[in-house]
Order: C-alpha cells, then structure tokens, then sequence
C-alpha cells in the first residue's frame, strides 16, 4: 500500500468516529466499531476496485460490520429466556448542552435503518445513492 493511500485512509477516521457514535450511542462501542472498520479496510484494500470513494467504501464496510453485530446481538437475545436479558446499554453523554441531548436522544429512538441514513445523508455528505 502506497503512503498516500494508507494518508487517505487515515484521513476517514474523524467522520468515521462521527458515524460511529451516531450508530451506536455509546465512544466506546464507536471506538471499537472504528477500529474493526480500518481493520477490515486495512486487510481489504487490495479488494477495493477504486471504482468509487475511497470513504464511501469504508461506510459500508462500517455499516455492513455493524448490521452483522445487531443481527447477532439479536440472535442471542432470542436464544435467552426472558429473564435473562441484559439490560439494555446507557447512553453515555459527554456534553451539557440541551440541544445536543435532544438531537442525540431524537437520533436514537429512530429505528436504526433511518438513522444510518439520516446520518450518513447529513453528516457525511454523501449521495441518496
């Protein structure tokens, strides 16, 4: 891999982050989800058909990484007995501000389809494609 390419690479990880954060409501998960994502990035860039972004290609690598861990998330709570399910995760905020509160605490109770897109649309800037 050329330097410039691991540049480019590299140079995706702030909206990375963002996206993160906006899909799973918690730094540490999106932390985790970011670096699974420039794993898989890092390991595949040899698949990467440069017939598109550079960034659009790691989203979906991003997106796709996190579906699969929603589906089985999903899997093993149905595989538990109704009793033993975990509580479901705290929203950690960092931040006083209001508006920011009711915009994150809005972004979350969408159901995930819409909120990737609504983020992926308006943080990052990229196409309805």
């Amino acid at each position: 891999m050329r330097a410039d390419d691991e540049a480019a690479i590299l140079a995706c990880i702030p909206s990375l982050r963002r996206y993160a954060r906006g899909l799973t409501g918690d730094p540490h998960r999106a932390d985790d989800l970011v670096q699974d994502t420039l794993e898989r990035a890092w390991s595949r860039y040899s698949r990467w058909q440069r017939r598109g972004e550079l960034r659009a290609w790691m989203f979906g690598i991003m997106h796709n990484h996190f579906i699969d861990g929603v589906r089985a998330s999903s899997r093993r709570a149905e595989q538990n007995a109704v009793g033993d399910l975990p509580d479901a995760p705290v929203r950690a905020t960092q931040t006083d501000h209001l508006e920011v509160r009711d915009l994150d605490r809005c972004l979350q109770a969408l159901p995930a389809e819409q909120r990737e897109v609504l983020l992926l649309r308006l943080e990052q800037e990229l196409s309805l494609e």
